[in-house]
């Protein structure tokens, strides 16, 4: 006997279309995953999140940025070498002023120039040009050293008395009557005396082994003033030749500058300079702080007093022959800082370079802004660092909200 299927055809037919419909229209609207695949999804408009520059990148950049900013300096101070060597009161083109320089390096090739344009240019012009960028140097390096050791952008070297004991020292040889003794006699007691000072301001601001930073330079300001008095008293009593002579030093200037006084502080530099470079890796880690500084190993005391020893001697092999020249160690070294950063490796390195660079303009600007006349070159420095200063100052306090 066999089954019906009757009943079920008309149950389904006893529902009607539309409860049919209904069951279709559900089984279209939950499909299984034997169905066709879902539509793909429309694209946002929206922006993709921007991502953080990685690591190697920004090294890439900084090291990029590096090699520009000395290529500029390297070819500015360059530059400025060539025209401050041949324009004056005897002009020499730079043609001439580069064959120059060629034919005494045993350069072939090179077209003749005047005897007497030769005479001058290795006579006068170039002990001049040369001992600008040693003084340059010498400054900026010794205040960017400064800046790292004391932690402030605002620190030179004269905050430790070693401009003030070098201007002492010469006024004292020059009112006495000491200074006539030699053309020596004068730049030794000035660098003897930059010397004796900075030790007197350390040994003073030493205590039980260790030298805090703000007692050395409330030392050094007030060694600063006692050695501007002696200064003022030696003014007032010297003679009228020797007051001249004694306002004229401190003025400074590169006037008279000859290859013997070039020999003689060119090893200071350049060892300076070499010593800051070595110095430069213990002053990053010195940057974060005593304590962590010395957890990583470095001895602080050893590190401030070799910096201090270096500072000394570039900023009184400097002034020794050039007399006071202010604000060089300060403008440069911050205006490098805000270019390349705190490493004070490529610091110190590119704040050698500005340096000369600044004191080559400085001196071209003084020699010809007035016809037969030099102007100091100190006068010229602060003309520029005053203004300058007061602007860092101005910005520090508004960057920090306030000294207190």
């Amino acid at each position: 006997m066999r089954a019906n299927p009757q009943p079920a055809a008309s149950a389904t037919s006893a529902r009607g279309e539309p409860a049919r419909e209904a069951e279709l229209a559900a089984n279209r609207s939950v499909p299984t995953k034997s169905t066709a695949p879902a539509a793909p999804a429309k694209p946002t408009a929206s922006r993709p999140a921007p991502t953080a520059p990685s690591a190697p990148s920004t090294r890439r950049a900084a090291r990029s940025r590096a090699a520009v900013f000395f290529t500029i300096l390297a070819v500015a101070a360059i530059v400025l070498a060539v025209v401050s060597a041949g324009v004056g009161q005897f002009p020499v083109s730079p043609a001439d002023v580069v064959a120059s320089i060629a034919r005494r390096l045993g350069l072939s090739g090179v077209h003749q120039i005047q005897p007497a344009a030769d005479d001058v240019l290795w006579a006068v012009r170039f002990p001049r040009v040369t001992m600008a960028v040693l003084v340059g140097a010498g400054l900026a390096t010794a205040g960017a050293l400064m800046q790292g050791v004391f932690g402030n952008p605002l620190a030179e070297p004269g905050v430790i008395g070693v401009s003030a004991g070098a201007a002492a020292a010469a006024s004292a040889a020059i009112a006495t009557g000491w200074a006539s003794a030699g053309v020596w006699s004068t730049a030794a007691a000035a660098f003897a005396g930059g010397l004796a000072t900075t030790i007197a301001v350390y040994t003073l601001s030493r205590s039980q082994g260790r030298t805090e930073v703000v007692t050395l330079v409330l030392t050094g300001i007030a060694v600063n003033a006692v050695c501007g008095a002696v200064i003022a008293f030696l003014t007032f009593a010297a003679t009228t030749q020797a007051r001249e002579q004694i306002v004229f030093w401190q003025l400074g200037s590169l006037n008279g500058m000859r290859w013997v006084y070039v020999g003689a502080v060119t090893p200071l530099v350049l060892g300076g300079v070499c010593a800051a470079l070595a110095l430069g890796r213990r002053l990053d880690i010195l940057a974060l702080g005593e304590r962590p500084a010395r957890h990583l190993g470095i001895d602080v005391e050893r590190t401030r007093i070799t910096a201090i020893i270096v500072i000394a001697l570039l900023t009184a092999g400097a002034v020794a022959f050039c007399g006071i020249i202010s604000f060089v160690g300060l403008v440069i070294p911050h205006l490098v800082r805000m270019v390349l950063g705190p490493a004070h490796r490529q610091l110190i390195a590119a704040s050698a370079l500005g340096g000369a660079a600044l004191m080559l303009g400085a001196d071209l600007v003084a020699r010809n802004a007035v016809p037969y006349a030099d102007l100091p070159i100190g006068m010229l420095t602060a003309l520029v660092g005053g203004p300058f200063f007061f602007w860092l100052l101005r910005r520090t306090r508004r960057t920090s909200g306030g000294w207190a």
